[in-house]
């Protein structure tokens, strides 16, 4: 049984399961976890590969807006592009980022791009998290597809698609070396435990990407205090992710705040020669936070 609550449908009874996912590598340790809440559907996307390449990590958060299809997309592929850009090669990070951002329209746009759409469309209840398996190595055919798009008539279905009636806002954290980069658009955001410095040094903690369904219900400040409230009571990062939705999530849909997809990942710096298990101990009582702003402008 759904009701129509203001801009949004909502269920009876709030979808309180959690998607949750936890990794690490030699530089970083993660959690991450997803919850459908009150909302009619999933929209929401994420994606956290670790090892994008040998020296760089990426994380992104994807939050549907009318619909779940564009989400789905960008975290299936927007990480492919930035590490097949030329100007990621090159060690542009910011450049390859904004070409990212504008490449997934040109390619939902295409013919490809419309059959992928149409699948991740039919995928209902399933919550797109592409693991680091599925990421920079496999072979690019877009390029193949843009020829084949010019060389088709105009008269077969489809063939004047010109993008999904849907959107996605996006939030991306790329960690290279001592280097973060953050790209936004829209209405998630990325927010650090740091003492005020432009690149990462040994008092950074950790960073956290949030759609608005956690936004909305917390400031930065209150969700970097909650974390380090139960960072070392928690095992797995996920668990501190579905401790905050569990916290965020309304008792009913009166109010409005507290009753959307929720999506939350958290991501701790491991100091040089530290385990996963002694990352677990280093958060520190109390820190200052920064709210890292990323464009695509």
């Amino acid at each position: 049984m759904v009701n129509l609550i203001k801009m949004g449908i909502y269920l009876s009874t709030p979808k309180t399961e959690k998607f949750s996912e936890d990794g690490e590598n030699d530089r970083v340790r993660y959690g991450l976890s997803s919850m459908q809440g009150w909302r009619a559907t999933m929209e929401d996307a994420h994606a956290a590969h670790p090892d994008l390449d040998a020296s760089t990590s990426f994380f992104g958060v994807y939050d549907g807006h009318g619909g779940k299809v564009v989400a789905k997309f960008c975290a299936k592929y927007l990480h492919q592009q930035v590490l097949k850009s030329e100007a990621y090669s090159a060690g542009d990070l910011g450049t390859s980022v904004q070409k990212a951002f504008f490449r997934m329209d040109e390619m939902m746009r295409g013919q490809r791009g419309w059959r992928e759409l149409a699948v991740l469309g039919m995928l209902e209840g399933f919550i797109w998290s592409p693991r680091s398996g599925d990421g920079g190595d496999q072979v690019d055919d877009w390029a193949f597809e843009e020829e084949y798009k010019d060389a088709v008539t105009a008269s077969g279905p489809h063939s004047d698609f010109s993008g999904p009636t849907s959107g996605s806002t996006a939030c991306v954290a790329i960690i290279r070396n001592n280097q973060l980069l953050v790209a936004n658009a829209g209405d998630s955001r990325c927010v650090i435990s740091r003492k005020g410095q432009v690149e990462l040094c040994e008092d950074d903690e950790f960073i956290v990407l949030a759609c608005d369904g956690i936004w909305d219900c917390m400031s930065s400040q209150q969700l970097v205090d909650f974390i380090h409230e139960h960072l070392n009571t928690e095992t797995k990062l996920s668990a501190v992710c579905e401790k905050v939705m569990d916290k965020c999530l309304a008792p009913s849909t009166i109010g409005g705040e507290g009753c959307d997809n929720m999506t939350m990942v958290l991501v701790q710096f491991k100091k040089p020669g530290q385990s996963g298990e002694s990352a677990e101990n280093q958060s520190s009582p109390s820190k200052s936070l920064e709210v890292i702003e990323g464009g695509t402008n």
